[in-house]
């Protein structure tokens, strides 16, 4: 057998009618930039995430840029960040001159250690940007309460986390902005790039839209340095028809993430720990060993494809070697870096696929 990491051919394919007549009616409308399918998606979008308003921009580091800009940070800023995350977070805050100051996880979580992030905050200190990462919610009413004691802004990080929950709250509008990726491999993606932020503060909404739009809300008339960042109108008529098949699709990673949890243990790895308050939507799988490299080249041997998110910490990457976080800095992040493994737990793997996945995990963890 062979078990794809994440089939996206197949999620095409089942929406292929729906798909291709959305993208003939974009394509035909004569609005290639902005216009009803961006106004049509936004509006959706915004209501699904129980948010007032979503801004569509080119994609999910824009997102993150343009709000740190939107909030005016920038040179001599500190924003809080992840320890264990994609490089995206730290980028988006180098981009606009501040300063990443990593958190590690908390024990048993790959999320940000809430009750870390004070003792990191400085006079310097002007963000904290959370990030729901794998899906998995972080304690965002937490760090939301932390951040208003000492005057912060929240940006949340949200590129993974497409309808996951807080407490039966939609991640969407907890902070005070929250910057999404339509990445196509993400639980809501497009065809291509896309992202965008949503929030319930109608300036924040306002400035991102004209900083998107080269810094102008009227044609020619550019009251700040802005940049060329808008969601394409094509990429949000695809969005929509996906954005009616998201709960669908999550509900069916929610079955295999339940599956993996209770056929997994017992078998030395560490598995997702889901707190109560949390409902995740399993953009990842991740369980961690020590023996990852062996078990993933065991899985590769049976025709199971699986994924290292990520191999490399942000801090020991060359591109922020000028921080001086050597090697020994971080140690919950570096050990991540080299145990953690995410399973296939697309919402198109089939029932076959899953048992076969556990079976060679039980024979060969």
């Amino acid at each position: 057998m062979r078990v794809p990491f994440l089939d996206l051919k197949a999620a095409y394919s089942e929406l292929s009618r729906e798909l291709d007549e959305a993208v003939l009616r974009a394509s035909h409308s004569g609005w290639y930039i902005g216009g009803p399918e961006v106004e049509s998606f936004e509006a959706d979008f915004a209501a699904y995430t129980e948010a007032k308003y979503c801004v569509g921009v080119g994609n999910g580091l824009d997102a993150l840029t343009l709000a740190l800009r939107a909030l005016d940070i920038g040179a001599g800023d500190e924003v809080i960040v992840p320890s264990h995350t994609f490089i995206a977070t730290w980028l988006a805050v180098s981009a606009v001159g501040a300063k990443p100051v990593p958190v590690e996880p908390a024990s048993g979580s790959y999320n940000i250690d809430v009750a870390s992030i004070e003792r990191c905050i400085t006079s310097k200190t002007k963000a904290i940007m959370p990030v729901h990462l794998y899906g998995m919610p972080v304690d965002i009413e937490a760090i939301c309460t932390l951040a208003k004691r000492h005057g912060l802004a929240v940006i949340e990080d949200a590129a993974q986390a497409h309808g996951a929950m807080v407490g039966g709250k939609k991640i969407g509008s907890h902070g005070d902005v929250v910057a999404w990726s339509f990445y196509p491999g993400k639980n809501l993606g497009a065809l291509g790039d896309g992202g965008a932020i949503t929030t319930n503060n109608e300036a924040i909404a306002s400035r991102v839209r004209e900083l998107g739009n080269y810094g102008s809300s009227v044609k020619y008339f550019n009251e700040e340095r802005g940049v060329n960042s808008r969601l394409d109108p094509i990429q949000a008529a695809a969005l929509s028809v996906k954005l009616k098949y998201l709960d669908g699709w999550n509900k069916r990673r929610q079955h295999i993430a339940t599956i993996y949890s209770q056929a997994l243990r017992g078998l030395g790895l560490s598995l997702p720990n889901v707190p109560t308050w949390a409902e995740p939507v399993w953009h990842l799988y991740v369980v961690a060993t020590p023996e990852r490299d062996a078990l993933q080249s065991r899985l590769a041997s049976a025709g199971i494809q699986t994924l290292i998110h990520y191999p490399v910490p942000p801090h020991l990457q060359k591109a922020y070697q000028a921080l001086a976080l050597k090697a020994g800095t971080l140690p919950v992040a570096e050990r991540l870096a080299k145990e953690v493994l995410s399973l296939p737990i697309g919402p198109h793997l089939s029932a076959g696929d899953v048992d076969y996945v556990v079976s060679v995990l039980t024979a060969v963890a």
